[in-house]
């Protein structure tokens, strides 16, 4: 086939966004835990990009994806940080405070040098201000074929959603729902599929979405599809150095392979091939040669 012929036929590179939070990260990982009034050495340190949205976009821009990132990040020193750390890794950025020095959330994380769990104090969106997105903002914006929210900037949250499901052909909408927020209680009934943590707990009276997926640490995943079927993944048994971000590159991978056309179970399958590849390495950053490479 010519050349020019052959580039009519090709498909359009597979585009995700991922609008919700973005942070400040700096790591420590430390052989003990400080208790009350003590201070401790770190065997290690890392600053980085997080938040759930753009460690997922992070994820799914390694996987070969157009990862685009929908969140508040400013111009501040703080912002400019975690812009620099996303860009390198290939996430395209629209910033819906552009222009605005905001105190983007710095998150403090420690991470357990002997068992790789990690525990974080954030502020999260809270101190950012509401920001939001208007239709005309997002029709300059690459079409997605599916859009994942995490609900930490509502407005925005509602905003995108509004947008996407105006869109023909509509996208797949799914959200990451770590932590029960009340902007839910407008997202879960437009969703395709919910991401859930064990921890999330909605209220009996919540919408539902057409398909949900449940991760239970190193218990198998667990996931209903539109249809109604109902099954179980298992998850390998690795071993786990680092924690942190795993629920988010299981998201980001698991929206990548349901926008590249997956079913429910084989999204779940691949979702969970790379969070076990992210807990097997130490650092925010580093095991995305390894996925890369997978």
């Amino acid at each position: 086939m010519p050349e020019a012929l052959a580039a009519t036929h090709r498909k359009p590179p597979v585009t995700c966004w991922f609008a919700g939070l973005a942070t400040l990260d700096v790591i420590h990982r430390s052989a003990v835990r400080p208790g009350p009034n003590q201070k401790v050495t770190a065997v290690r340190q890392d600053v980085s990009a997080g938040g759930p949205a753009a460690n997922a976009a992070v994820t799914a821009a390694t996987l070969g994806v157009r990862a685009l990132l929908i969140s508040a990040v400013g111009s501040g020193p703080v912002g400019a940080a975690a812009r620099g750390d996303l860009e390198r890794h290939g996430v395209e950025i629209h910033d819906a405070a552009e222009g605005h020095e905001i105190p983007l959330a710095v998150s403090a994380v420690v991470v357990d040098d002997h068992t790789g769990d990690r525990s974080v104090i954030s502020p999260d969106a809270t101190l950012a201000g509401d920001f939001d997105v208007t239709p005309a903002e997002l029709d300059t914006l690459p079409r997605p074929d599916a859009v994942l929210l995490d609900g930490h900037h509502p407005d925005l949250a509602r905003s995108v959603l509004a947008y996407a499901r105006a869109l023909e052909p509509r996208p797949l909408i799914v959200l990451d729902a770590g932590r029960w927020r009340p902007v839910f209680a407008d997202l879960l009934g437009a969703a395709d599929v919910t991401a859930r943590s064990a921890d999330f707990r909605a209220p009996d009276d919540a919408a539902r979405s057409r398909a949900t997926v449940a991760t239970h640490g190193a218990e198998p995943v667990t996931w209903c599809d539109e249809g109604g079927l109902r099954g179980s993944t298992d998850v390998p048994t690795v071993e786990v150095r680092d924690t942190l971000g795993a629920g988010d590159a299981f998201h980001g991978a698991l929206v990548v392979a349901l926008a590249r056309g997956a079913g429910l179970e084989a999204a779940v399958e691949e979702a969970i091939r790379v969070a076990s590849i992210r807990v097997q390495h130490i650092g925010p950053r580093s095991w995305l040669q390894s996925l890369s490479c997978a």
